[in-house]
């Protein structure tokens, strides 16, 4: 009882905690990332996190200005803003398969250690998909919904399989004039069965390039051998100079340069992150994509004498990136297409609409891939593991399969279910949710489940680990340099004319 009123004496309540907008969170480096699901993030430090759970964050709050423009703050929360971005991210999931991969030969000319797609010597009989699969499975590609169709030549060595390159290409453009929708072709090849006129033949707007090139020589042709001796690196250094120079002949912007690069990381990459960067600068490439090995074909065999641990490939690409951003304050131009990929989620309103680091996954749905017997699956990861033996990926055949069966047939229901990020558990509640993706291939392949588990993924800890190695970057920048860089690497024009390779 009061002594001054003789009414009962309640403790004062506790201040409502102001309510928070929709955000997950997670801890990195002593501080608290949080993000949301448009892909608005910040770092805090640990006092200023718990103000925000508190609801301490009132007016005055040093940190109220930024967690309200980031949407982390129910006052004043624009729902249909966050709307508008969400749709903006998802806009490419519901227009149908845009990527489809045609492989047009198993033979290949070389014996790579840690080749995925179980290619065959070159004498081998029977293993190059014929014209008539050829066209079909261009209309299957052009009769998709989607507004624009890539059709990316694969191998093995697809150049190996030339006259049918050749019948694709004059099949698509006949057919995109006669339904009205564009199409691109991207070759994906090691470049040494070029010559002349196959150059010539590539050098058109709707064509790009894609091809390996692990480093410098001794490293590239250690991991690249070329069949019956001579030298991979020498190939594939002579054609890139070829190519650069058709198209200055043309007259064309060199922002136009349509030939882009991969690096796959062994074993023996790991000391040579400078020398790489070195290599691709020197041949004046715009982009070094770093990979690791597949679970496929032959590197699932080689993995425990070439392959690298996760830790080991982030430590990798952390090098790469920083010596492309010491090269980069000194003049140099070039970008890591990993990260530009990522940075795009992370600094921009857009998805690049990667196909395995979306949610859910672009398989069925997103891409296409059609084997040399014309076999369709969802993906070139399912396409692979039934090289391995493991058909259960299987959609139909380009001879009786139309596009939506494709598309709705139960396998690629279950893929899309299985890669819904905001559905999985350690996938709903994670910080990272708005950047990744996962392959529910790979999770088959690795784990023997469609789903996956989170805790023994090591596709989530290399995602999660780029993703750190990012925002530690943007984070650990005084001058404001490595930002703008980023930026620089998520601009439109440069996505546009990659090819998609580095989507599969």
């Amino acid at each position: 009882m009061s002594p001054r009123t003789g009414r009962l004496s309640l403790p004062r309540p506790a201040p409502v905690p102001a309510a928070l907008g929709p955000l997950r969170f997670g801890a990195l480096d002593g501080q608290v990332l949080v993000a949301n699901d448009v892909g608005d993030w910040l770092l805090l430090d640990p006092p200023d996190f718990r103000d925000l759970v508190e609801g301490r964050v009132g007016p005055g709050h040093p940190q109220r200005e930024r967690l309200a423009a980031a949407g982390m703050l129910r006052e004043g929360l624009d729902a249909e803003r966050l709307a508008q971005r969400l749709r903006r991210r998802k806009e490419g999931f519901f227009q149908g398969p845009h990527l489809h991969i045609l492989v047009v030969s198993l033979r290949c000319n070389h014996a790579c250690g840690y080749c995925h797609a179980s290619h065959v010597g070159m004498g081998a009989q029977g293993l190059d998909m014929t014209p008539e699969v050829a066209r079909r499975a261009v209309d299957l590609a052009l009769d998709s919904p989607a507004p624009g169709v890539t059709i990316e030549l694969q191998g093995g060595e697809p150049l190996a399989n030339w006259p049918v390159i050749q019948e694709v290409m004059r099949h698509g453009r006949r057919r995109s004039e006669e339904v009205g929708k564009p199409v691109r072709f991207h070759l994906v090849s090691n470049l040494s069965l070029m010559d002349e006129d196959k150059l010539a033949a590539l050098i058109a707007p709707d064509v790009a390039v894609c091809t390996s090139l692990d480093g410098p020589a001794d490293l590239h042709d250690h991991n690249r051998r070329l069949v019956g001796g001579g030298s991979s690196y020498a190939q594939v250094v002579h054609w890139l100079t070829r190519f650069r120079q058709a198209y200055a002949d043309r007259g064309w912007d060199p922002r136009w340069f349509r030939v882009e690069a991969l690096a796959t990381v062994t074993r023996a990459s790991l000391s040579r992150a400078a020398d790489m960067v070195d290599t691709y600068l020197e041949l004046g490439l715009p982009a070094l994509h770093v990979r690791g090995l597949n679970p496929y074909g032959f590197a699932a065999s080689a993995w425990q004498r070439i392959g690298t641990s996760t830790d080991q490939l982030l430590s990798f690409h952390g090098q790469v990136l920083d010596e492309i951003i010491a090269r980069s304050r000194q003049g140099a131009d070039l970008r890591e297409q990993t990260a530009a990929t990522l940075l795009t989620k992370l600094l921009t309103p857009d998805d690049p609409n990667h196909m395995d680091l979306r949610s859910p996954c672009g398989a069925g749905i997103g891409q296409v891939a059609t084997d040399v017997d014309g076999r369709i699956f969802p993906c070139d990861e399912g396409r692979m593991l039934a090289r391995m033996g493991d058909d259960r990926f299987a959609l139909g055949h380009v001879d009786h399969t139309p596009i939506r069966e494709v598309i709705g047939h139960p396998t690629v229901k279950a893929m899309a279910l299985a890669s819904t990020l905001e559905a999985l558990p350690g996938c709903a509640d994670c910080v990272y949710q708005a950047f990744c993706g996962l392959c529910p291939v790979h999770a088959w392949k690795t784990q023997g489940d469609l789903f996956g588990q989170r805790p023994r993924s090591e596709l989530c800890r290399l995602h999660q680990g780029q993703l750190e190695l990012l925002i530690r970057r943007l984070r650990d920048d005084p001058d404001g340099f490595v930002r703008q860089l980023f930026l620089r690497w998520t601009l439109h024009l440069d996505r546009d004319l990659q090819p998609s390779c580095s989507t599969t």
